[in-house]
């Protein structure tokens, strides 16, 4: 065993005293030793319950033979961090929580890891170092919130962000606000739609690193905490086979898993998290992957923030594995990557059915033909943006518009929310990329006003930063190169006109390149916003959002 290093043998006594000294006994201490990565904090919805779950995970682990140690990650809920400085610590904390559970695996060699996140950076953190540490390992998610209810009509947390902006353009009061504000979130559990941390766990599930149900199984769902058990149990049969995530998760398994993305109409923050994770596994996973598969991958779920359903409707309906089911029916699955069950993707989905066909609809009756998230290239965005064209309006697909320029989500947010932005507008948000901003803030926010006030469909935003899995309508993120290095984003003047063309996966500066050349030798860097600290650091470290925005290893 892994863990033998650290408590076998008679110059380890003591080490073995350590352990005694916490009540370990003798038997525990031969046992398998499973760590138990919990990111449970009293700060994220996503996880407050997250101690129920890792005494549910260890309780599998003790039934099937072996000793459970738990250890503790940070967590950011970004909805609370969001749009403030908070945000900025969101993206740049899932390299601390891939780097601390690295460190507590390395220092304190278990056999191996059970994780238990829930919310948006912690899923692809934990991820991250299970891929770096290549022992045993599976991952058990704390599961999504139900939606709220509002005068028999199903809320969620965006609900809340879009009310904000009804309320500054007068279509709503703010009592009314108040009363969905009390509503949209009812208990525990990652937020009710397909945002971030959801789209995370599903991706988790059909990669293989998670059980099925580990994407949808309800948060207060007695059924959440069987699952934990099994994965407890289930951790135990991988370290008896050496079944290791590099093992898992390959090639294959990612195409597998950016099929799922497409399908589900997952949020655009996968294309940041997906790339980090594969890197993690020695897999190069280039952004024109994603519109291959978007281009022959149907969009079959309709959830929230797009669309009327939310995950406990999908769990419902049959969960991941049903969408996986689907599309196998097309040959549009792998059915040849191992997953955590010890058995092979095709193996897990034979008589898989969907149970309801109006969640997860039949390839003839898409969506839409194609999936969910689409890569944009031109003179704007040479390296690449994304956007979730499954929640862009159609009449959004193709458009073109004026410059709005601002230099800061706050400027933007101020200007949309004092009622500054015309239908036609396009609203440019940089200096908010990895490096720029730091750290890559989420946009829900500004986002949300817009949707809010009704210019969904006659605005488009577009930004170096990124957005919450939240958003819907025309928006365009994760400009690469960023302005703060010197990308064209960074060139753009007020009034400029702006061309997107979602189908063509096009977006274009209608600038000359002569004058975008005069502009380029104008252009001076900034000065950092943040000079002290991790951000500083991190900002001195992370690569493009076209990689991921994982940290630079060659220094």
């Amino acid at each position: 065993m892994r863990s033998d290093i650290m408590k076998k043998g008679v110059e380890k006594a003591p080490h073995r005293s350590l352990f005694k000294s916490m009540g370990f006994t003798d038997e525990e201490i031969a046992r398998p030793m499973v760590g138990i990565a919990n990111s449970a904090n009293e700060i994220i919805p996503g996880h407050i319950h997250l101690d129920r779950i890792a005494e549910a995970v260890k309780a599998g682990v003790r039934m099937a033979g072996g000793t459970p140690i738990e250890f503790n990650t940070i967590g950011v809920c970004d909805g609370i961090a969001m749009n403030h400085e908070g945000m900025k610590y969101s993206l740049c904390s899932r390299e601390l929580i891939a780097d601390s559970v690295e460190i507590m695996a390395r220092a304190h060699p278990f056999d191996g890891i059970v994780a238990i996140p829930n919310c948006d950076k912690v899923v692809p953190g934990m991820l991250m170092a299970l891929l770096r540490l290549d022992i045993p390992a599976l991952v058990v998610s704390g599961g999504p919130m139900l939606a709220g209810r509002l005068a028999n009509k199903a809320i969620d947390l965006i609900t809340v962000f879009e009310g904000v902006g009804a309320v500054k353009s007068e279509k709503m009061t703010e009592e009314q606000l108040t009363e969905i504000e009390d509503c949209a979130c009812p208990g525990c559990g990652s937020c009710a739609g397909m945002f971030t941390a959801n789209s995370m766990n599903c991706l988790t599930e059909a990669l293989g690193l998670g059980l099925p149900g580990n994407g949808t199984i309800p948060a207060v769902a007695a059924a959440r905490y069987r699952l934990a058990k099994k994965a407890g149990m289930q951790i135990m049969e991988l370290i008896a086979g050496n079944l290791t995530p590099r093992q898992i998760a390959t090639q294959k398994a990612f195409e597998n898993a950016i099929a799922i993305d497409m399908a589900l109409g997952c949020s655009t923050n996968t294309v940041l998290h997906v790339p980090a994770i594969a890197r993690e596994a020695k897999i190069d996973l280039d952004l024109a992957l994603f519109n291959q598969v978007s281009a022959r991958i149907p969009h079959l779920c309709s959830l929230s923030p797009a669309g009327p359903h939310r995950l406990e409707d999908l769990d419902a309906a049959g969960g991941v594995h049903a969408v996986m089911a689907r599309l196998a029916e097309a040959d549009l699955i792998n059915g040849s990557p191992l997953s955590v069950t010890g058995n092979t993707v095709g193996e897990n989905l034979q008589g898989i059915q969907v149970r309801d066909p109006q969640v997860i609809r039949t390839l003839g009756d898409a969506y839409h033909d194609v999936g969910g998230i689409a890569i944009l290239f031109g003179n704007l965005a040479p390296e690449g943006a994304v956007v979730k064209q499954s929640a862009v309006a159609p009449e959004m697909a193709v458009n073109e518009g004026s410059a709005r320029v601002f230099d800061s989500e706050e400027a933007a947010v101020d200007a949309i929310m004092g009622q500054q932005i015309r239908k036609g507008d396009v609203v440019v948000v940089r200096y908010e990329g990895p490096k720029g901003g730091p750290g890559m803030r989420e946009m829900l926010t500004p986002t949300s006003a817009i949707a809010g006030m009704g210019l969904d469909k006659e605005v488009a935003l577009i930004t170096d930063g990124r957005f919450s899995g939240g958003t819907k309508g025309a928006a365009i993120g994760h400009i690469s190169p960023e302005a703060a290095d010197g990308g064209p984003i960074g060139l753009v003047e007020e009034g400029d006109r702006i061309a997107i063309d979602i189908p063509a996966k096009r977006l274009t500066l209608q600038v000359s390149d002569e004058e975008l050349e005069k502009r380029r030798q104008r252009w001076q860097p900034p000065e950092p916003k943040i000079k002290e600290g991790y951000l500083y650091r991190y900002s001195k470290l992370v690569t493009s959002g076209a990689k991921g925005a994982v940290l630079r290893e060659d220094i």
